[in-house]
């Protein structure tokens, strides 16, 4: 790999980790009082999951049972699944190189990867493990610095910050500005009106909002097309390197 693509990844994968170290920091402090010094680093080494732990952390804390820890848990870990479907048709085939990769599957790395124009493996195995190694960090650090004053409300502001630069990151034209503009609109009512349903609506919404691109394809001859290109009337992409248009 020469220069230009390591500096890419490279270039993604730092900022990335600079916010999730500062969130894990924020974790470690928080969590230390609550599970043990041991756990609380045990968690982010096993579990990875920032939204995860702080919601296991905020209901142990309010004495909920383990089994309502675990179905919250849980719960939260559905918003895999539209992840992995957005990020699966970049991905090389072989369900064992794609086992791996879901260890890295995170908002970060696959809203990197669909930004790129770069292979998707490469870009979340970068990321993925710049932000683990981040957390982990992090999470030590609080650890041995602990109590943080207002170290909730610090988290709330830093994962706000964090998913505006991740938008930040992967938007690639006006209209994905406007569609993450208008999935923060839509979050922020849902929430208002239904506080209980926020990490549920916000996947709604996400999957909303995605629904409105347009799917591009690689055909056989080189041609890159959209789905609206296969209907009559519309402009259809000339074979790459040509320059050229071809119209119905």
């Amino acid at each position: 790999m020469d220069r230009s693509p390591r500096a890419g990844l490279l270039l993604d994968a730092l900022p990335v980790a600079a916010a999730i170290g500062v969130f894990g920091v924020i974790y470690g402090a928080s969590a230390a009082p609550v599970l043990g010094q041991g756990a609380t680093v045990a968690s982010s080494v096993l579990l990875f999951s920032g939204a995860a732990q702080f919601t296991m952390v905020g209901l142990a804390q309010a004495g909920a049972s383990p089994e309502g820890v675990l179905v919250a848990v849980a719960a939260l870990g559905l918003r895999h699944v539209p992840l992995a479907a957005v990020v699966l048709p970049r991905l090389p085939a072989g369900r064992g190189r794609r086992g791996l990769l879901a260890l890295v599957l995170l908002d970060e790395t696959v809203g990197l990867a669909v930004a790129r124009t770069r292979p998707a493996a490469p870009t979340m195995v970068a990321v993925g493990l710049g932000a683990y190694a981040a957390w982990v960090a992090g999470t030590a650090a609080g650890v041995l610095g602990t109590d943080l004053l207002g170290a909730a409300e610090v988290a709330g502001v830093v994962f706000v910050i964090l998913f505006v630069g991740l938008s930040a990151l992967t938007c690639r034209s006006r209209a994905d500005v406007r569609r993450a503009a208008g999935a923060a609109v839509l979050t922020g009512a849902a929430t208002l009106a239904a506080p209980a349903a926020g990490a549920f609506a916000a996947v709604v919404v996400a999957v909303a909002c995605s629904a409105t691109v347009r799917r591009r394809r690689e055909d056989p001859d080189g041609t890159r097309t959209t789905a609206a290109a296969d209907r009559p009337g519309t402009r259809t992409a000339a074979p790459a390197g040509t320059g050229a248009e071809v119209r119905p």
